[in-house]
């Protein structure tokens, strides 16, 4: 099917709640009221001065996504890169930075591995666990410290008010299956929350296998004026890695590889009048075992063993003078390695930001800077800048500008195989950055458009000059990154009511031009590898009664590599206490390759059920 014929395809699609009618109401939630739940201020998402995107837990529920790596498919400027489906193993990149540029959090939790960037997708956490999303792009980032390169994905977790247990059922082509259980155990103002889930299928290909089981236990305890959070969560993945690595030849095709992720955190919060204390302390331990030849594991075997050991003070301070966040961060990183050697680096961070109101609030000015040391790479200063300007009241301009880093990860330094050589003499990345956007927040409309320049130096890619030599990382003298991204809510449910025949509709583009580095490289895996126009159209509507349908539509253009169009649907019925679904994944049975050398599934077919016991 050509592109034109799918695109038509899709309009009729698109088109098609137009015919059907419901008068059945559900829950509306304004994002713009959201609490960003950043380690340093908490600000309103319609007050903030920043490139925010929020993914509530109405839209995952309704989206045509089963794993977190799926949700952020369908996210302005963020580009998923699976190597297999349902997040088996999945990068991230972020308006055309690479995955190591990304930082992604859990409860505000940092999940970077000093391995690779590789495991940043490793998630010890359900997507039915989430409460929402929030995406931070650009030079705001940088509040987050370095590996916030491009930006940051901070994951919300659960807790519920409500005593219930939720059993949840998954099964479909290629075998695939899965179970979901949820328990929740409020007791006044103590909330526990725990859940399990174990997905697997026999694969859409030879080795394509997977089984990934999650495990995740968060409560709290709060009164007026402190509160208590405990999260422990674990990950087990266990999948064929046909071609994952490599190349495309059959060489490549046994490979195996077992990946577990731990993550424990306590949180304290404690409210002296206009001075709120946050101290943390967290856990983050991660077990890669790679075997090249499944069957033969003694032919070649890497396992690397890392462990993240972190403390936080995160400080905020309300005064006549505005809105003031400081703190502190210590950071221990373990590695222990067959190929990598015993590595550890260690990371002090001290920070400092303050909002200040001017015209009758109607201007903010954000300046921070955060100041780091590394053991292995001596001091670095991030110092930023938000500037906000309220037109009216549902309308903002604002503009950042910033200073971003990235260390090299211990694979980057001292890798070795027989398709690839570390560089010990690599330099850090960094990048000068700049955003100016704007963004409109209505209870029926929201919308958000950006201009963006990432002038970037020192990066780090993986290349070579010859199919014959290894892959080796160097560090470019330069690379520009600029573009611009586009993003509409319209929750017609929300304007219209019960008339409403469309509940709501999601539409983004990105755009991002990438000034190719000087150098003469022949092959290059990550950094030229950027999209050039990104697409994202979604409708949720209902068909009658509680019958609910969604759609998504991707067009994605890569700068090197083929362009593709993919098209998902689900069909939920919704009921108090049960639910039952029926997804397809790419409709239009595309062939396309996300990565370089993995071919994603055609069309794909589940079903599914969810019932809550209350009690």
């Amino acid at each position: 099917m050509n592109c034109q014929l799918k695109v038509l395809f899709f309009l009729a699609l698109v088109l098609s709640p137009f015919i059907s009618f419901s008068q059945t109401d559900s829950t509306d939630v304004v994002l713009g009221l959201v609490l960003v739940a950043e380690n340093r201020l908490q600000i309103p998402v319609a007050e903030s001065s920043r490139s925010i995107n929020i993914i509530s837990k109405e839209q995952i529920a309704s989206s045509p996504a089963n794993t977190l790596a799926e949700i952020l498919q369908y996210q302005a400027g963020i580009d998923i890169r699976q190597r297999g489906p349902h997040g088996v193993q999945a990068d991230v990149s972020l308006r055309g930075g690479t995955f190591d540029q990304v930082l992604i959090l859990i409860n505000g939790v940092k999940m970077a591995d000093p391995q690779t960037g590789h495991h940043n997708m490793n998630l010890p956490v359900d997507l039915e666990n989430v409460e929402r999303i929030e995406i931070l792009k650009g030079p705001a980032a940088r509040v987050y410290g370095q590996n916030a390169f491009a930006g940051a994905i901070n994951i919300i977790t659960k807790t519920s008010d409500e005593k219930f247990l939720s059993i949840g059922l998954r099964a479909g082509q290629h075998e695939l299956g899965g179970v979901q259980a949820t328990l929740s155990m409020p007791v006044k103002n103590y909330k526990q929350y725990l859940s399990y889930s174990r997905n697997f299928s026999d694969g859409y290909r030879a080795n394509t296998d997977y089984t990934i089981s999650n495990y995740f236990y968060q409560s709290n305890w709060n009164d007026d004026v402190q509160s208590i959070d405990i999260m422990a969560s674990y990950t087990d993945r266990a999948f064929g890695a046909n071609r994952f690595y490599g190349d495309t030849t059959a060489a490549f095709a046994n490979q195996y590889e077992e990946v577990k992720t731990s993550l424990v955190a306590i949180g304290y919060k404690r409210a002296f009048g206009n001075f709120i204390i946050k101290p943390r302390i967290s856990w983050r331990r991660n077990n890669d075992d790679y075997v090249f030849i499944r069957e033969n594991p003694e032919v070649y075997n890497n396992i690397h063993t890392s462990n993240v050991f972190s403390f936080e003070l995160h400080s905020e301070l309300n005064s006549s003078l505005g809105d003031t966040g400081f703190g502190i961060e210590l950071n221990q990183m373990d590695l222990e390695s067959n190929n990598l050697g015993k590595r550890d680096r260690k990371v002090a961070t001290l920070f400092l930001e303050h909002r200040f109101k001017l015209m009758n609030d109607r201007l903010d000015i954000s300046p921070g800077l955060s100041a780091s040391y590394y053991s292995d790479f001596g001091n670095v200063l991030f110092p930023g800048l938000d500037l906000g300007y309220r037109i009216s009241p549902k309308l903002k301009a604002f503009a950042n500008v910033g200073y971003t880093w990235r260390i090299p990860t211990f694979t980057d330094l001292y890798y070795e195989d027989s398709a690839n050589v570390g560089n010990e003499d690599l330099e850090p990345e960094s990048a000068l950055s700049y955003e100016a956007g704007i963004k409109y927040n209505d209870s029926w409309f929201e919308a958000q458009a950006s201009w963006f320049l990432r002038d970037g130096s020192d990066l780090i890619d993986w290349t070579r000059d010859s199919i014959n030599q290894k892959w080796q990382p160097q560090n470019f003298a330069s690379l520009n990154m600029q573009g611009f991204d586009l993003s509409t809510t319209f929750n017609l449910k929300q304007l219209y009511g019960k008339s409403s025949w469309i509940e709501s509709i999601n539409l983004s583009y990105t755009y991002i031009d990438a000034e190719v580095p000087k150098e003469d490289v022949a092959f290059s895996r990550y950094v030229l590898e950027n999209l050039r126009h990104q697409l994202v159209l979604g409708v949720q509507h209902k068909i009658f009664g509680n019958l609910h349908h969604s759609l998504r539509f991707r067009y994605l253009d890569r700068v090197s590599m083929d362009n593709y169009t993919v098209l998902d649907s689900k069909l939920v019925w919704q009921e108090k206490k049960w639910s039952a679904f029926v997804q397809f994944d790419n409709i239009l049975n595309e062939k396309y390759r996300e990565s370089n050398l993995v071919e994603m599934p055609g069309t794909w077919v589940s079903v599914g059920a969810k019932y809550k016991f209350s009690f």
